[in-house]
């Protein structure tokens, strides 16, 4: 299936959550613009563009009523390195404050349940979903910060 098929955005299928003490759903977010920023912690693009920009935003969005930002760690490669442990430290140490969820992985194969469900080629990948629940933005790769920044103006003025 395509993201184009999708309307709504599938629920986030994960196994636990960091830096937040209330785990938030996709539908408790109804009302929001939410950007979903999915890494691996062995990824060069997403330490060295992705998680910075996610950082940026998120500072940002704490001073903005109607705009959150989650991370969701999607391990499709490297499985035995990339452990939850292995996260936590790599959060401390890069100073990641937003909430994070570990992707579910899947008993099929190396392709994580979120992963699969939004159809991610790999990482970084973005996901803008809009304050109905729909994907409103799907990218792969470094996202350009002026494309993030038009992008969440439109849906939030909106």
């Amino acid at each position: 299936m395509s993201l184009t098929e999708i309307s709504e955005a599938p629920p986030l299928d994960v196994e636990r959550w960091f830096n937040t003490d209330d785990p938030p759903t996709l539908a408790r977010l109804r009302g929001k613009v939410v950007v979903l920023h999915a890494f691996q912690m062995l990824c060069p693009g997403c330490v060295t563009h992705a998680l910075p920009q996610a950082k940026r935003l998120h500072e940002i969005a704490r001073h903005l009523d109607g705009l959150v930002v989650l991370g969701l760690h999607s391990v499709f490669e490297h499985h035995a390195a990339m452990t939850p442990v292995a996260l936590e430290a790599f959060l401390h140490e890069y100073r990641i404050a937003f909430p994070v969820a570990v992707d579910r992985p899947s008993p099929d194969g190396p392709i994580p349940h979120t992963m699969a469900a939004y159809g991610l080629r790999g990482t970084p990948s973005t996901i803008i979903v809009d304050r109905a629940g729909r994907i409103a933005r799907h990218s792969f790769g470094a996202e350009d910060d002026l494309v993030l920044g038009l992008t969440l103006g439109s849906l939030l003025r909106g």
